[in-house]
This record gives structure tokens, sequence and C-alpha cells, in this order.
């Protein structure tokens, strides 16, 4: 990881560097206006008596210090991204020591009917989920979370080619992440979509030119006015009165809709330029240029059609100001000009407004995976295959072992082979049985695998390994057992699995235990099933004597000096060397 840690180290200091720099210039334009508000309050105090000087002096200064703030603002958001971006590259770091089992847990995504979720550390303490995790959205975390539990098997070159070359845009992963970490969301995007959708425009076609018509009117009324041709200024306040009476008759619904987009104002500004960036970037691989395309809209992009809408947002916002309200209603009718504008703009985007937020969560959630890859130069793309063997792997380990520590292993599975893994207590079975897990589900999804090469054969996965009982649903530790393997058969005979069982029937008694086991591994077998079975009942070992597609392995464990030691390699045939009495013993406990 000497590359990628590099690379977080020296834009860590990049970053900070511009944060202490813009800092800097923040301090300097905030002295300025001040300096500006000051010499224009002495400048017009000096002069007073005199408005051919203190009108430009008021003016000048006016000009300065709206120029000084809109510089200051511009200034406090590039600090707030460069802020942003060292916290991405300090996090990256901190989890490159060793240091992330404080992040999300994605426990809400955990399912214990799953395929294999809630098996094989999907989600939870210590998970893959934990470790890989980048997403800022939630939309772009539910999507990372589908991925994980898709169980596709389509489409995996695709997701490969688009997952490496993102890995290959650090930088640009970068800006876009700190781009949506600044998203602040008060309203979830499926709860914008559907109020867009549902929205039913209230305003007629006329207000389409009748804001404008009444604007000119009013100019021409003040104009004639002021030239005495209309001799009373009455004439004024009657119009300023026909305005309002035209806006207040839809007043109720335009504060419903200036309620309701007040809540997605900043969404909107924040994802045009997550949006812009995706138009900007230029992409190589079919999936990702499918996702660009999928944001132009008959030769408009969605980040300008966003903008647009943003500040029509914006513009309804104004009529928060008490005096603008009165005025700018009674005689230019901005609220329903403003109102106008935005219907149409729902009237006319509203069943694209989804498609553009799927892509906004697509890159959010492919971020992640691109990170993962970038930050594991040493994992492999598995070559996919059509082979007969399922897997073929050198070298494969656990990917969330510390590589200095993990121990790997050759494996070449072939279709419908089952394996009977046996061994001692903490010897590596369950370990080996997520790693294999790990590598299907990663595979599937386009990632790369913890091997020194592989060569996979697509298929879906479905385990039993942990099983609880259910005082909510009055079954116990047996039936849920029972449940899960009927759930199991049930599943393999509409298509295939690749099954992973750890101990099962272990709500039962060892005789009844060993003969049921046995039964359920010859009908996975009969059924043609490929997959892997770890246990201590070594009486299970036998059927590889009656059956060819069933082989046994191990992982072994020796007693030396009076001490447990294990070599968590993977070898053929069946473990002779069982180590619970001993650990009684050696923990004092018998």
């Amino acid at each position: 990881m000497e590359k990628p840690l590099k690379y977080y180290q020296d834009h860590l200091k990049k970053y900070q560097s511009e944060v202490h720099r813009l800092y800097k210039s923040m301090t300097l334009l905030s002295t300025l206006r001040l300096l500006v508000f000051l010499g224009t309050g002495f400048g017009i105090y000096l002069f007073f008596g005199h408005w051919q000087l203190v009108v430009p002096i008021a003016a000048v200064g006016i000009i300065a210090f709206a120029y000084l703030l809109s510089k200051y603002t511009d200034t406090k958001a590039e600090r707030n991204f460069n802020k942003a971006l060292v916290a991405i590259n300090e996090e990256e770091i901190k989890i490159a020591s060793g240091d992330w089992y404080d992040r999300d847990k994605g426990l809400q995504f955990q399912d214990p009917n799953h395929f294999y979720s809630l098996d094989i550390d999907l989600f939870g303490r210590g998970s893959l989920f934990q470790f890989i995790n980048r997403t800022t959205i939630n939309e772009g975390r539910h999507k990372l979370a589908d991925a994980l539990k898709a169980n596709a098997v389509d489409g995996i070159e695709a997701r490969q080619e688009a997952i490496q070359e993102l890995s290959g845009k650090p930088e640009w992963r970068q800006f876009y992440t700190a781009t949506s970490s600044l998203v602040d969301i008060e309203t979830p995007a499926k709860q914008i979509i559907v109020w867009l959708q549902n929205h039913n425009v209230f305003l007629p076609k006329i207000m389409r030119w009748l804001p404008l018509s009444f604007g000119v009117l009013s100019v021409v009324f003040f104009v004639l006015t002021a030239l005495s041709i209309i001799p009373n200024p009455a004439f004024i306040g009657y119009l300023l009165f026909v305005g309002l009476g035209i806006t207040g008759r839809y007043l109720k619904k335009i504060n419903v809709l200036a309620l309701n987009t007040d809540k997605v104002r900043d969404t909107f500004r924040q994802y045009a330029l997550l949006l812009d960036l995706i138009e900007k970037e230029s992409f190589t691989s079919e999936l990702l240029k499918e996702k660009q395309q999928q944001i132009q809209l008959e030769g408009k992009k969605a980040s300008v059609i966003f903008k647009a809408f943003s500040k029509s947002l914006d513009a309804l916002d104004n009529r928060n100001n008490l005096i603008g309200a009165i005025f700018g209603n009674g005689f230019f009718l901005t609220d329903i000009k403003n109102a106008y504008h935005i219907e149409q703009w729902i009237h006319q985007y509203a069943n694209t407004v989804a498609d553009w937020f799927e892509v906004v969560s697509f890159f959010d959630a492919f971020n992640t995976l691109g990170n993962y890859v970038y930050n594991h130069p040493e994992f492999v793309f598995p070559k996919i295959s059509k082979d007969k063997a399922i897997i073929k792997a050198e070298a494969l380990g656990h990917p969330l072992l510390n590589k200095d520590k993990r121990v790997d292993s050759d494996l070449t599975m072939e279709n419908e082979q089952f394996f009977i893994v046996t061994g001692a207590n903490m010897a590596g079975k369950s370990t080996f049985l997520r790693t294999v897990s790990l590598h299907i589900v990663m595979a599937n999804m386009g990632l790369p695998v913890c091997a020194k090469s592989s060569v996979y054969s697509p298929v879906k996965l479905i385990t039993s390994m942990r099983t609880s009982d259910s005082l909510t649903d009055d079954s116990s530790y047996f039936f849920s057992e029972l449940t899960r393997l009927k759930y199991i058969v049930e599943a393999i005979q509409k298509e295939p699995y690749f099954i992973v069982l750890d101990e099962i029937l272990k709500g039962t008694n060892s005789t009844d235990k060993a003969i049921g086991s046995r039964k359920f591994v010859e009908k996975l077998v009969a059924s043609n099933a490929t997959g892997i079975i770890a246990t201590h009942d070594l009486s299970l070992c036998e059927i590889e004597k009656e059956l060819d597609d069933v082989k046994n392995y191990y992982f072994d464990a020796e007693i030396i000096n009076d001490e447990l030691h294990f070599d968590y390699t993977l070898k053929q045939g069946v473990c002779k060397n069982m180590n619970a009495s001993f650990l009684l013993k050696k923990m004092e406990i018998v």
C-alpha cells in the first residue's frame, strides 16, 4: 500500500496548505470589508451637507462592500471544499493504519433472511461494508449495500472495467466525494421524487405572460405619474392592490410550494455541482459512459437544468423579505412569476429527476469500489471464465486480514464438487468459509479478490453459518436451522448456487446430527450442488469413499512444548488432531 499511502500523505499536506492560504484570504477580505464600511461611513459623515459627493461615496462604498462580500463567500466555499479533501485523506491514512472500527457499520442493511449477508460479515463491526464504505449520501450508501447483497452474476466484466477505470482517477474521486460530503440534505431523494411526481400544477398558462405584462404596466404608470401625465398618484396605490389581489388568489398554494422548495433548494444546488463533475469527466468504460449519457436530455446537460431550477428556487425564497414581497407582488407579481417557472420545470422534468439522482448515487457507490481497488493494488480481478472450475485461485486469502499475518491457500473447486472441511477449534475453518464466500461476492460485484491469481466461473452464493432462535417468532434454534436448510434446498431447485455450510444441525444430539448432516450432504450432492461444509464430525468424511464429487480437506493443529500451534493452511485429507480437551485443560476449566 506504499503508493496509495504516499498519495494520501502528499495530498493531505497540499490541501492543508490550501486551507491555510484560504483562511488568510478570508481574514484579509473581512478586514477590507470592515475598512470599506468604516471609510464609506466616514466619507458620508465628512461630506454630509454635499449630496453631490455623498451619493458617489455611498455608491462606490456599497459596490465595493458587495464585491468583497461575494469574494469572501466564494473563498469560504473553496475553503470548505479543501477542508473536506483534508478530511478524506486523513481518513484514508487512518484506515491504512488499521484504525477503522469506529466507522459506520451499516447495521440497518443486515438481513438474516438474505442469501448470505448475515453469515459472512458483510455488515457490522469489522465488516466488509465498514472497511470499504466511502459513500457520503444516503442513496449512495443504500446503493453500495444493494451491490454487496445483489448476488448478480451478469455484467461482471462491465463492472470490473468501470471500477478499474474509477480506481485510476483518485483526484476526481476525491473531488466528487468532497463535493458530495458538502450536500446538506434535509429531504431524502425518494421523498423529493415523490413530491415532484405528485405535484399538481395550479397556475394557469396565462401566468406565462401576465407577470411580465403587469410589470410593464406598473413601470408605465410610474413614468406617467412622474411626468405628471397621470395627475393622481393614488392610481399607483390602486395598481398595488390589484397586483396583491391577483397574487392573493394563489397565495396559499404558493406558500405550500415555497415550503416544499425550501427543503430541497440546497440539495439541487449541490447536485448540480456533482452532475457537472460527471459531465466534464472523460470515461472510456461502457458502464460509465452509459451513466454519463443518462444525464443528457435533448442536448441539455442535467447540471445546467439543475442550476436553472436552483435559481428559480432561490428567487422564490426571496419572498421572505416583507417589503420586497409587498411591492414585488403588488407591481410585478413576482411570486406568481417564480412559482410558474418552478411549476413548469416540475412539469417538464419530474419524471427524469429520478434518473439523475440515481446517477449521482451510482457514482457515490462506485467511487467507493474504485477507492477500494486503488488502496489494494496487490489484489487481482478474477478472470471470468465458463470453464468447469468454479474457482481456481492461487494464494487466496481473506481481504480484511493483515497481509503480514494472513495465511493464504490455493483453491481449485470444480462445478458440482462438494468439499467437507474438518479441523480443530480455531484452526481456520470458519475464516476459510468466509474467504471463499467473499471471493464469490466480491467477484460478482466486479471487485478484485485477495489472491495472487484467480479464474472464476460466476455463481450465486447461499450460506448457512449463523442461525439463532427467535422469541418474537416463537421458533427454537433447531427449527431456525431447519428453516434455513429448507430455504437452501428450495433455492437450488430453481438455479445453481454455491453453498457454504458451517457445522449444521448444531441444535440436536450428536448421533442425530451425524445422521442428519450425512443425509443432507448426500441430498445436495445428488442435486448436483456445489459447495463446502465445515464440520467437527469426522464420520461425515466417509462420504468421500462413496461419492466421487465429495472431497475431504482439513486445517491442522499441533501441540508443541505444551502449546497449541496452527499453520492455517488448507490440506487435502481428514483432520486427525482435535483440541477441545487440551484447551479446556490449558485454560484450567477442567
